[in-house]
């Protein structure tokens, strides 16, 4: 089988990558803007006819689309996530390969649910921020595409590789820091979010055989558990061995917001600006993930503990 991987240096697409190299059947070409792609190209930028062309040189049998961009204005979140997905899939219907589209989506599209709730596919989409609003855009280009195509809805990735400056990864850092200037005590905010936290190498499991099935429209890819950040802490703490004390400082007024990492409130040490919880789902988050396994046959195996201490292990080579 002959599939496209679009995004392989990413999060997400490095394990994906490994995963469909590790499976003797499959013939990889990666896509992307670095330099270690099999070929440069830029969605962004980049014209649906060129990509035809060269879809139609490779003629594979799936493309999987991992690219995308989690931060930055809504301009530059729309041209990366929606603006590419309309090149990927013009290109597609345009080309005669007649391959298979595996698309990365994000729980982001959702939006805020009702605490205690777990979000089916067919929940009302109603994304707080512009990063779920442009790929849910992304996400309805693909399904009015006509293409044989599946939206992979993946909640909250963690794990190895698990970007510095997302919530976990900034837990991480403040506890390196911590630990590494002997602090006695970590002062945290905005614990008390709850999200769905999923393996990256159990997302790439789920790619893989999305890409082997016929599943189409939109299938969620979470552990179907939401864990409070505060929880997520304290087993960081443990599986770090970090013998401080946690504490959790008052939620500022007004949105939600969370201002992980700031040992010390003193004089000297001014704690940083709060920043607001980047995925725009308010306080609570919780894939229905029945889908995934009657359609797809997959479960998560990595529990949070394990994702947890991979983080660590990372942040711990920065001491």
């Amino acid at each position: 089988m002959r599939v496209l991987l679009i995004g392989a240096n990413g999060f997400i697409g490095r394990f994906v990558a490994d995963r469909l190299l590790a499976d003797p059947a499959v013939q990889l070409t990666a896509l992307g803007r670095g330099d270690d792609a099999d070929v440069r190209f830029d969605l962004a930028t980049g014209s649906p006819g060129a990509l035809t062309r060269f879809l139609d040189a490779v003629h594979p049998g799936v493309v999987i689309n991992c690219a995308g961009a989690t931060r930055g204005g809504a301009r530059e979140l729309t041209r990366h996530n929606t603006v590419a997905v309309a090149t990927v899939c013009e290109a597609l219907r345009r080309s005669g390969c007649g391959a298979r589209l595996v698309q990365i989506g994000c729980g982001s599209e959702y939006g805020p649910s009702q605490p205690g709730s777990s979000t089916p596919e067919d929940a009302v989409p109603r994304p707080g921020g512009p990063y779920g609003v442009s790929k849910l855009a992304a996400t309805e280009l693909v399904l009015g595409s006509g293409l044989d195509a599946v939206v992979l809805r993946v909640f909250s990735p963690a794990g190895p590789g698990t970007p510095a400056g997302s919530p976990l990864g900034r837990l991480a850092e403040a506890m390196r820091r911590a630990m590494q200037s002997g602090d006695g005590e970590l002062k945290l905010g905005g614990l008390g979010v709850q999200r769905d936290f999923v393996d990256v190498r159990d997302v790439a499991r789920a790619v893989h055989a999305a890409s082997l099935s016929a599943a189409q429209g939109v299938i969620n890819i979470g552990s179907g558990r939401a864990v409070r950040l505060r929880d997520a802490a304290a087993v960081l703490a443990r599986v770090a061995g970090y013998g401080g004390a946690l504490h959790e400082l008052d939620a500022p007024p007004g949105p939600l917001r969370t201002a992980l990492g700031h040992p010390r409130a003193d004089a000297d040490h001014t704690p940083p600006a709060a920043y607001p919880y980047p995925d725009g789902c308010g306080s609570w988050q919780q894939a229905d993930v029945r889908t995934a396994r009657d359609r797809l046959g997959w479960r998560p195996r990595i529990n949070l503990e394990e994702s947890l201490a991979d983080i660590w292990m990372e942040a711990a080579c920065r001491i």
